[in-house]
């Protein structure tokens, strides 16, 4: 029988327990079709990318099929019908991954990476306080105009009231 991974998202409303039950009753669907789930993995409440019908977090769970391809197509056609379920993708794979899936494993980096302490903090200078690329300026950091220096033509660090003394000087003979 072919192999499947299917990952669906249930709402954020929805509790952990509820979600369990979404799982276990698509489980018993692909049992009652002649298929068995051979792995199933909760991954937590996630933000999404994009607000979908006014969610913007997930349960997000991955089940890891074996069965034909009937089992596949209930189990859909259920997971479309129900109110629970925000989105669902079933994807056919050769071979099914034996550990534990990378949503499993990053998880388990990122709490050791909190755990461990962090090379470089913020004590350390600009450069450990930042894990992305960049020249070492943060946004701040930049040049505005009429505050930090001049910038095409700009009045310098002056205040918005003051003039240079040359801008002054011809200012005033222009009066006499």
């Amino acid at each position: 029988m072919p192999f499947y991974e299917n990952v669906f998202i249930a709402r954020q409303d929805v509790t952990a327990q509820q979600v369990d039950v979404l799982a276990e009753t698509f489980t018993g669907i692909v049992t009652a079709q002649g298929g068995q789930v051979l792995k199933k993995e909760y991954w937590g409440l996630k933000g999404l990318t994009y607000r979908i019908n006014k969610n913007r977090k997930g349960h997000y769970v991955l089940l890891n099929i074996e069965a034909p391809a009937g089992a596949i197509a209930e189990v859909e056609r259920n997971m479309r019908l129900n109110e629970d379920v925000l989105r669902y993708l079933t994807v056919r794979v050769d071979e099914l991954e034996a550990g534990p899936s990378a949503m499993l494993q990053s998880k388990g980096r990122d709490r050791e990476g909190r755990e461990g302490g962090r090379e470089g903090g913020r004590e350390g200078g600009r450069e450990g306080g930042r894990s992305f690329g960049g020249g070492g300026r943060d946004r701040d950091d930049r040049l505005r105009p009429g505050r930090d220096g001049p910038r095409e033509g700009g009045f310098g660090g002056r205040d918005r009231g003051e003039r240079p003394a040359a801008v002054a000087a011809e200012g005033e003979g222009d009066r006499s």
